[in-house]
């Protein structure tokens, strides 16, 4: 009897996150082999715009574990139609192997989420389940669940330390619009990529029309931030109007604005590796801040953008001496957007529209207090922000 581990999902694309993974499975399991599964049609996602059809993903999947013997790659699931679920394919699968021992390998976000799968109790009763976890995954919370599934869905659950690479599909999609993916996956893989244009790499994303540059750039965001940055461009082209400014500008500025906010830490210093963006020591102790500067550079060097529009972006996070109205404008509309929800944010708002430089002031005071609060440091261009504004009053 083999032991036979099941590993789908949207590959979109397969990374080395994955295949490490894999490996971890198959070493920790025991398992004699890994079918891995590329989905179709996920019922618990959509997949993104930039999506590659079946064949170019099934093919990618292939590359990436050519060199893993125990590995199999199903196309069981691009040739059904429908959505994707995990009960039908575990079905036919245990019809495939009667009598070997299945186990469906997952991440702890979709274990948490079990109980919404479709036919849950179905899938228990074909495979046993198996969970990569990291270590700072709760433990209490996981094996609560875990005991909770056993007792309800009579089925036995395995966990599976991880040794995790921090990048998701998500930011590896990004990462390869912005030329510079190749450390996060296998050689063959990115090549493939490049030589098919795939994740816009080859496409011409200089000076799109608006609607364009909005449908591909929240493509590449994190979806939890797409409301904001929707509301971010839309308040600012509102600003732009009121203040005498250009309102393409404003609008291009807003929707680009956290075009690198999904990336992490190490991520964010790979753009500055690639784009030889020089950071101060501030900067490189404070990565979260880095999202402006490199979205600044990907605005000017993927999207082709104006100096006007990359310098609003490069200080809406910080803000600086002596802003442009334009530099104001975004700095002001990133933190007051409707779907913004703060004590203050409906006085910040009311002075947006009599006084852009009250607004930036009281802005950047709030900043202030919070990084007080959290005993946070406080960065020299807002201080220096903070300063010119003060010298500018003593005038008025």
């Amino acid at each position: 009897m083999a032991r036979i581990g099941i590993f789908g999902g949207s590959f979109n694309p397969p990374h080395l996150g994955h295949i490490l993974a894999l490996r971890e499975f198959r070493e920790k399991l025991a398992l004699d082999t890994v079918v891995l599964i590329p989905a179709a049609n996920p019922p618990h996602k959509t997949l993104t715009r930039n999506t590659p059809d079946a064949a170019h993903r099934l093919q990618m999947c292939k590359l990436a574990v050519r060199d893993l013997p125990y590995v199999q790659v199903s196309d069981i699931e691009l040739v059904r139609s429908g959505k994707s679920y995990t009960a039908d394919t575990l079905r036919l699968l245990r019809e495939k192997y009667p009598s070997d021992e299945l186990f469906l390998l997952m991440g702890t976000d979709m274990f948490l989420s079990f109980e919404s799968w479709y036919h849950p109790e179905e899938i228990t009763a074909y495979a046993a389940l198996a969970v990569a976890h990291r270590n700072e995954d709760d433990p209490e919370i996981l094996q609560k669940y875990a005991d909770k599934l056993e007792k309800k869905l009579h089925t036995n659950i395995y966990f599976v330390e991880n040794s995790f690479l921090p990048h998701s599909s998500t930011s590896v999609r990004a990462m390869l619009a912005f030329h510079a993916a190749q450390t996060y996956l296998d050689p063959a893989v990115h090549d493939y990529i490049v030589k098919n244009g795939l994740y816009y790499y080859n496409d011409r994303m200089k000076e799109l029309p608006f609607e364009l540059l909005s449908e591909i750039s929240l493509s590449l965001h994190d979806p939890k931030r797409v409301p904001h940055v929707i509301g971010c461009s839309d308040t600012a082209k509102r600003l732009a109007l009121q203040y005498g400014v250009d309102p393409e500008n404003a609008r291009r500025a807003g929707i680009l604005h956290d075009i690198t906010k999904a990336l992490n830490a190490e991520e964010q210093l790979k753009l500055c590796e690639t784009y030889d963006i020089i950071l101060d020591n501030f900067e490189r102790n404070h990565p979260k801040l880095l999202h402006a500067k490199t979205g600044a550079v990907i605005a000017e060097r993927i999207f082709g953008e104006n100096k006007l529009v990359c310098d609003a972006i490069c200080w809406h996070t910080t803000g600086k001496a002596n802003m442009s109205t334009l530099e104001k404008i975004i700095y002001i509309a990133d933190y007051m957007e409707p779907n913004r929800c703060f004590d203050g944010v409906e006085k910040l708002r009311s002075l947006a529209n009599s006084d852009l430089d009250d607004a930036l002031f009281l802005g950047l005071q709030m900043t202030m207090e919070q990084l007080r609060q959290r005993k946070k440091d406080i960065g020299p261009n807002s201080m220096a922000a903070i300063r010119f504004l003060e010298e500018r009053k003593k005038y008025e």
